[in-house]
């Protein structure tokens, strides 16, 4: 705790304020997360309203559902030699809370999403069509592996769907 006192007295000592501070690494940031530039927080940033349907997010099986979804999701893009490349130098630990976050928000879940808007996170990957088009084969795989229903994957996709145009750039 003392150390973490004197580090953040430098930090103000050398000219940060408490706000920008938070910013570049949020309280909600979890263990390992790597800092990022600041940014507004915002659900608005999520990219889709939530789906006002409760039973929705309840067949995702709530947080710790949506979770298996992501986890297996991620593990599947590791794997995918077709997207890998671009997963390779995430902050894995950001990037799975935010998508626990995203899509508990949209499946109009208790969630608030604290990342950073589609096309700032996506402009400089370069990601194309093809590419998009294999993570949305990697989360259909994930919401099967969980047992989701087609029609309630369905839902989640449509929401994701009007984000290619913020995430594919090339």
């Amino acid at each position: 705790m003392m150390i973490r006192s004197l580090l953040l007295a430098g930090l103000f000592s050398a000219g940060l304020s408490a706000a920008a501070l938070a910013q570049s690494h949020p309280p909600h940031a979890q263990p390992g997360e790597l800092e990022v530039d600041p940014y507004t927080v915002s659900d608005a940033n999520a990219g889709a309203d939530p789906i006002e349907d409760a039973d929705v997010f309840v067949a995702f099986g709530g947080e710790a559902g949506i979770a298996r979804v992501v986890d297996g999701l991620l593990e599947r893009v590791r794997e995918d030699e077709r997207i890998e490349g671009i997963f390779r130098a995430s902050d894995w630990p950001r990037l799975r809370r935010t998508l626990i976050e995203q899509f508990c928000y949209i499946l109009g879940g208790p969630c608030t999403y604290t990342g950073r808007d589609m096309a700032s996170v996506h402009r400089d990957h370069g990601i194309t069509t093809r590419e998009f088009n294999a993570l949305v084969e990697n989360l259909q795989d994930a919401m099967d592996a969980e047992g989701i229903p087609f029609a309630l994957q369905n839902r989640l996709l449509a929401r994701l769907a009007p984000m290619h145009r913020d995430v594919v750039t090339r």
